[in-house]
């Protein structure tokens, strides 16, 4: 059996993992990612980060727009791989996830089972977690069920955002999949059921949408500020700003610190201005917003936020 690899990833975060396998001088036979897509002012096509990667890699790129097109699977057949590699990709059918002897291996962002699903880097922070992780695993019919080969754990700081820590597992994981790869080809990995993982405390990691991005100022201050990290840089938790008088604005907070005995409690949302600090009001503590983002406006600190502010009082956020 050869050692050939098909590739399939599509951000930034996979491309590191291709630049891994590479650096090891893994045989990646071709490369599928997604078509190239309009972007910026001209709406431009742009490249996928994989597809760079793969380009400047001197790879075959593949970029069907449907998994079970039957010239796609004839590709993959013509590659003759042994073993498949996903890592931030579209959900593969049956059709292609079956197709290798060795296998099809996923990475994903978290300790499974736990946090499966779409969005695992940012509900840890939003959960409030000091710990998550990268964990390889084999690709069945259920999302993120299939049996684990490798897991490494990564500690999340109180500084840490979906950015910092995003780019933290993106290497991790990298090393992690050369690893898990290594062991497949050397006919020494040993898979475990995700069912022999016993965590009483299982959460989800769920698609972000605009619903659960929205800012509940009625609860902690720490729990705001969990929410705002675990959102920040992208998509960022969004609320709504209130002047007496004037339309409600959106507005994204991008980064915050919770205060504790900070002054007389005031309603959910209630914004106080103390000199150059910009605090609100939350079900329990304050919280001092560091940096926002006005609709179609550039994010700003707080101090030259509020030195443009023409009205500093009567304001609510929600």
């Amino acid at each position: 059996m050869n050692n050939r690899i098909i590739f399939m990833g599509t951000p930034a975060f996979a491309a590191a993992s291709l630049d891994a396998l590479l650096a090891a001088r893994m045989e990646v036979a071709a490369v599928v990612t997604a078509p190239d897509r309009p972007a910026g002012r001209g709406l431009k096509l742009r490249m996928s980060a994989v597809k760079e990667r793969a380009v400047q890699a001197g790879l075959p790129v593949l970029q069907p727009t449907n998994l079970k097109d039957p010239a796609f699977l004839g590709q993959l057949d013509a590659l003759d791989a042994s073993l498949y590699i996903v890592v931030a990709f579209r959900m593969l059918p049956e059709a292609v996830w079956r197709k290798p002897p060795l296998g099809t291996v996923n990475l994903h962002a978290s300790l499974l089972p736990n946090y499966r699903g779409a969005a695992p880097i940012n509900w840890a922070l939003i959960n409030g977690e000091a710990r998550t992780g990268v964990t390889t695993f084999l690709i069945n019919a259920q999302i993120d069920t299939g049996d684990i080969l490798l897991r490494e754990p990564v500690h999340i700081s109180p500084e840490d955002n979906a950015g910092t820590l995003h780019d933290r597992l993106m290497h991790t994981g990298a090393d992690l999949l050369v690893r898990t790869a290594k062991d497949i080809m050397d006919g020494t990995a040993t898979p475990i059921s995700q069912a022999d993982h016993v965590d009483d405390q299982r959460r989800e990691a769920p698609k972000l949408s605009s619903g659960n991005c929205r800012i509940q100022w009625a609860a902690s201050a720490d729990h705001v500020h969990n929410h705002v990290r675990g959102l920040s840089p992208h998509p960022g938790a969004w609320t709504h700003w209130k002047t007496d008088g004037q339309p409600d604005r959106l507005v994204k907070i991008l980064s915050a610190k919770p205060l504790h005995g900070h002054g007389r409690h005031q309603p959910p949302g209630t914004v106080d201005i103390a000199g150059e600090r910009l605090l609100v009001h939350c079900g329990n503590g304050v919280l001092e917003v560091l940096q926002l983002q006005m609709q179609d406006k550039r994010p700003m600190d707080a101090a030259s936020f509020i030195r443009g502010m023409q009205q500093r009082s009567g304001l609510l956020l929600g």
